[in-house]
């Protein structure tokens, strides 16, 4: 097996917010080079870097908006999000779970701040990616996936290097919670100080991590540090990582979908005639409804 190199390290870009609640760096489709056609299956990636919300008694967040044709991911690290839809759908994630919400067909949708984190404040810390769907599935029945830490395998590393969180695909034999349309592996590597792991994904997967915490080498060649974003080429298999102090790396490997891309604001579809459809179902009410 061949190792994987390295394309580029991305700082993170200037936060902005979404809404109130969610003050982000936007690295996919933000930063040059990491467009939805590079980066496919995974079309946006918006990372809120640990930030402290001080307390209130209304919950920060963003109102109703609709998505078509996708797949959100939201992935907790440090704090909690309540959310509701459409379709009758509600829930709470919080650190260590995960949200995977398939949009597809179209759903009204809303998330915020859970209401005691409001009320007492505290770092807030997450992930949110969008998981493009092949045409034949983008209108398929939307649903939920509300993946607890609890059900989330571990795979221990060996010489205590610390544990794989598999949340999809897989890990060695390790099978992640969520079902995916098409192969998505996505994983949080929680390493000890000094611990390594490896990885190994097919060459012409799109792959990448995202240091969340702490600092890392990668491949015994260069260093990542907190908040940063690598990518790799698209030759190679096998990477390495190594930690250089108390750190968790999210992992990003996808087959790309090979096709068509047209996306406006909360629809990804593959023509622009399908994008103005969204609209116009959005108008008709074919969304359903959401205070």
């Amino acid at each position: 097996m061949k190792t994987k190199s390295i394309e580029h390290i991305f700082t993170p870009p200037a936060p902005h917010m979404v809404g109130d609640g969610f003050r982000v760096h936007n690295f996919i489709p933000g930063s040059y080079g990491l467009s939805m056609q590079r980066m496919s299956p995974f079309i946006m990636l918006d990372y809120n870097s640990k930030f402290y919300f001080p307390p209130t008694d209304k919950p920060r967040g963003v109102s109703v908006h609709p998505h078509r044709g996708f797949e959100t991911v939201t992935i907790a690290y440090k704090g909690k999000v309540a959310h509701h839809d459409s379709a009758g759908n509600s829930g709470i994630i919080g650190e260590g779970d995960v949200q995977w919400m398939t949009a597809a067909s179209g759903v009204l949708h809303k998330e915020y701040h859970e209401q005691e984190f409001s009320k007492a404040g505290g770092d807030f810390q997450m992930v949110q990616l969008w998981v493009n769907l092949p045409a034949k599935d983008k209108m398929s029945k939307p649903k939920y996936q509300e993946i607890t830490k609890e059900n989330i395998q571990k795979y221990a590393l060996d010489n205590d290097a610390g544990t794989i969180e598999v949340i999809s695909g897989a890990y060695q034999d390790t099978p992640g919670a969520a079902s995916t349309f098409t192969p998505v592996h996505l994983q949080n590597a929680k390493l000890n100080t000094g611990g390594k792991a490896k990885f190994s994904f097919p060459a012409h997967y799109n792959t990448a991590l995202l240091v969340v915490e702490g600092s890392i080498k990668v491949n015994d060649e260069k260093t990542v540090a907190t908040d940063n974003f690598l990518l790799f080429k698209n030759e190679g298999e096998d990477f390495t990582l190594e930690a250089l102090e108390q750190s968790v790396v999210l992992i990003l490997s996808g087959e790309p979908i090979l096709e068509p891309i047209a996306a406006h604001g909360p629809f990804v579809m593959n023509t622009r005639e399908e994008i103005i459809q969204a609209f116009e179902d959005v108008n008709l009410g074919k969304f359903g409804y959401l205070e």
